[in-house]
């Protein structure tokens, strides 16, 4: 080896391994916090045996279960891309996290795709174990393939956007309040448990532009009623994905 050469040579190393990793850390912790777990996880897959099990909500016709299991699997989303991201993002803000990665050689933005693909990880185990409850309950969803992975993809976006906005303009206290209210909010009005039409005329018009009960209820039209592409709900979701995450991109604030 000549004077002044080093091995391995010095330098950043690939943007894909670096994002890669980044993800792969991110996902790792989402996994390992409890309190992630929960709201991730367990709940949504307490709220799909319990609600399909006792008859607490009438759903209309045909089994609780096929009503149930799109609006759950829309709640996952939710829990995962906006709760969950919001909340974590905004304590790693407020320690200083974003900061420091920040100026490491991971590009901001890369940092921010890293969530996301964590995001996406994250949702596809708890779209595997809530799809195995459901069958295991009996449901029979219908529809096809594509149409459900285009509102899940735009549902993701929208709620990631609505998340980062919202940890990156908040203080993590704020944050931590608001997202889980909200949380609380769209559980019981997005269509998720209680069908759309129980709702008042007016308050029904608000709730149906939400990209919950756009999510929920696209789901239910493909898998419940085999619809091929709902198109309503995926421009609403598409709206929210636009808006969301250009916010998202402007009032961001790292420290």
């Amino acid at each position: 080896m000549s004077a002044g050469t080093y091995a391995p040579r010095p330098g950043a190393a690939p943007l894909a391994r670096m994002i890669t990793a980044q993800t792969a850390f991110e996902t790792k912790m989402m996994l390992r916090n409890g309190e992630q777990l929960l709201l991730t996880v367990i709940i949504p897959s307490l709220l799909l045996v319990l609600f399909s099990a006792v008859d607490i909500v009438d759903t209309g016709k045909g089994r609780s279960v096929d009503f149930l299991a799109p609006g759950i699997l829309a709640l996952a989303v939710m829990s995962t891309a906006f709760t969950g991201q919001a909340i974590a993002t905004g304590f790693e803000r407020r320690y200083g996290v974003l900061k420091r990665l920040g100026a490491s050689p991971l590009p901001r933005w890369a940092l921010m795709a890293s969530k996301t693909f964590s995001v996406l990880v994250t949702e596809v185990l708890q779209i595997v174990l809530l799809t195995v409850i459901a069958f295991a309950l009996g449901w029979s969803p219908h529809g096809g393939p594509f149409a459900v992975l285009l509102l899940l993809v735009l549902g993701t976006a929208a709620f990631s956007g609505l998340g980062l906005l919202m940890a990156g303009t908040l203080k993590a206290e704020a944050t931590l309040a608001a997202a889980n209210l909200v949380f609380l909010l769209l559980l019981v009005g997005g269509g998720v448990i209680v069908p759309m039409d129980k709702f008042p005329g007016g308050i029904r018009s608000v709730l149906d532009v939400l990209p919950i009960s756009a999510l929920s209820d696209g789901l239910r039209e493909v898998l419940q009623q085999g619809a091929s592409m709902p198109w309503g709900d995926v421009g609403i979701l598409c709206v929210w994905a636009v808006l969301g995450l250009g916010a998202a991109a402007r009032f961001f604030r790292w420290e």
